[in-house]
């Protein structure tokens, strides 16, 4: 059995670019990045981040490019492809991920609590409506991952 799953959570790093095929099944791309934090073989605390490309086909599609901006909070689940082309000569390679599903994260102050998936689904049920935001509160300060006790 062979696997090729990928999950993503991340921010936008420009907005969605909308397109269609010449089936007319429409098509939105936008990338992603991820950060990363570690500590460096002296000790010191390190940050790294990654950028992914993010296709995404139909109806998710059409949803992507009206709801994301540059900069939203999305959790993708899909599958890697590397593409290739030529140009000028010299083959081009892309790696992506087709998207099977994309969540919106939350959004900025005063947002509903539920996130709206790309098939137009939202996890609020809708019966409280208007309440306050049930997201937890995070320490501000710096989590030393030495002092977790597993």
């Amino acid at each position: 059995m062979y696997l090729n799953k990928a999950m993503v959570y991340g921010n936008l790093t420009r907005d969605p670019e909308m397109k269609a095929l010449p089936s007319g099944m429409q098509v939105c791309s936008f990338s992603l990045a991820t950060n990363r934090v570690y500590n460096d073989r002296d000790g010191k605390r390190q940050e790294a981040a990654d950028y992914h490309n993010i296709v995404v086909f139909g109806k998710q599609a059409e949803n992507c490019a009206k709801y994301l901006t540059k900069g939203s909070s999305t959790y993708v689940e899909g599958r890697m492809q590397t593409r290739s082309w030529e140009k000028d000569g010299v083959k081009q390679y892309r790696t992506e991920v087709i998207a099977d599903r994309v969540q919106f994260g939350p959004k900025g102050s005063g947002a509903p609590s539920g996130a709206a998936t790309a098939g137009g689904a939202s996890s609020d049920s809708g019966s409280d409506k208007g309440s306050a935001s049930v997201l937890p509160d995070y320490p501000e300060e710096e989590i030393n991952p030495e002092d977790i006790p597993f």
